[in-house]
């Protein structure tokens, strides 16, 4: 821990500047805590307090186009992890290029940073179908067609964010999202991405849009899951929300936000093949793809208080009501539960 906060400070160094004054190198230290209470409202009436989060990062620039990130989470789910550690040029201001550790891009709700999530707990396609972060490059375009186009695309590893060392593959993972930033408010997201976790290549596609005009924010995103051969049926998993800002004027709070959401997912197989035993068949144990996560929705409504800016300073308060197909295998996470959580981003 100590080597981790040396490192940190150590990059500091003093901002170097040209003979006309203006900086040449900026180096920024951030991050992102948050602190949560959850407690379980059906049959297990049981509750816990949690460190979901606890990102520091270090961004800077070099000259007029070459930046860079590099952070980690000191407890991202009790575990220490390096999430972003990467390099991009950038020589036209339409283009850049970024190569390293990244979140690929694909998907909106996966795609948000902690601090920017709405929600306490993330969407099934944040955090179960969609969530992908990896090694390669990524090159993003960005013009205008009345409006603002973003286009991002890249190629990746596939082996995640551990195993790079003695990973060699003669298989290509991609991953390619485009942003449509409409005058009206409306922003209308198109992706498509290509993984293999183990031996079958999976396709993933997905399609969003974000509405988002004076105090309210509306977003819907639908993904589709396609797994090679057959080898597990397709998932299906959406994600839908308002939210609604109420300025608060001399108040300890600045701001108060009702919000509702509705997610759910088909069964889904994180596309690795496990040892199984069906006693129903003769012969020796199989390999194959099993669900990984059983068929659910969900439906949250909760407020957000925001003390200070928001996403910098908030206090999250929601309820989560599971709904589960029969037969289904309820982790011990995934009940029925109120959510309090203390986000502060700096």
């Amino acid at each position: 821990m100590k080597i981790i906060f040396m490192s940190l400070l150590m990059s500091c160094t003093p901002v170097a500047t040209m003979p006309d004054g203006t900086d040449c190198d900026k180096v920024t230290i951030g991050g992102t805590i948050r602190g949560k209470y959850e407690y379980q409202t059906d049959s297990i009436a049981a509750g816990r307090f949690e460190v979901r989060t606890a990102r520091v990062n270090v961004t800077g620039c070099i000259g007029e186009f070459v930046d860079y990130k590099a952070e980690i989470d000191l407890c991202d789910e009790g575990k220490i992890k390096m999430l972003d550690a990467w390099a991009r040029l950038r020589p036209w201001r339409q283009l850049s290029f970024t190569i390293g550790q990244m979140r690929v891009p694909f998907t909106i709700d996966a795609h948000r940073s902690p601090h920017r999530q709405y929600f306490a707990n993330r969407s099934f396609i944040a955090k179960q179908v969609g969530n992908v972060r990896d090694v390669g490059a990524m090159i993003c375009y960005n013009f205008n067609a009345g409006f603002p186009i973003i286009i991002e695309g890249g190629l990746y590893n596939g082996s995640g964010l551990t195993e790079q060392k003695d990973f060699w593959t003669n298989s290509v993972n991609f991953s390619g999202k485009a942003q449509m930033l409409l005058p009206c408010g409306l922003n209308v997201v198109l992706g498509a991405q290509k993984v293999r976790p183990d031996d079958v290549d999976i396709m993933m596609y997905d399609a969003g849009m974000t509405f988002h005009h004076r105090n309210l924010v509306v977003e819907a995103e639908y993904l589709y899951k396609h797994y090679e051969h057959g080898a597990f049926h397709p998932v299906h998993a959406l994600n839908a929300f308002a939210n609604y800002d109420i300025a608060i004027k001399n108040c300890f709070f600045k701001k108060m936000s009702p919000l509702v959401r509705y997610d759910f997912m088909t069964d889904h197989s994180d596309g690795k093949r496990y040892l199984v035993c069906d006693d129903n068949v003769e012969g020796p144990a199989s390999m194959d793809l099993t669900v990984n996560d059983y068929s659910r929705s969900r439906l949250t409504g909760g407020v957000t208080l925001s003390v200070s800016e928001p996403f910098d300073s908030d206090i999250r308060i929601n309820y989560e009501k599971y709904f589960y197909r029969r037969g289904a295998i309820i982790k011990p996470s995934e009940h029925d539960k109120l959510v309090v959580e203390l986000m502060v981003h700096f």
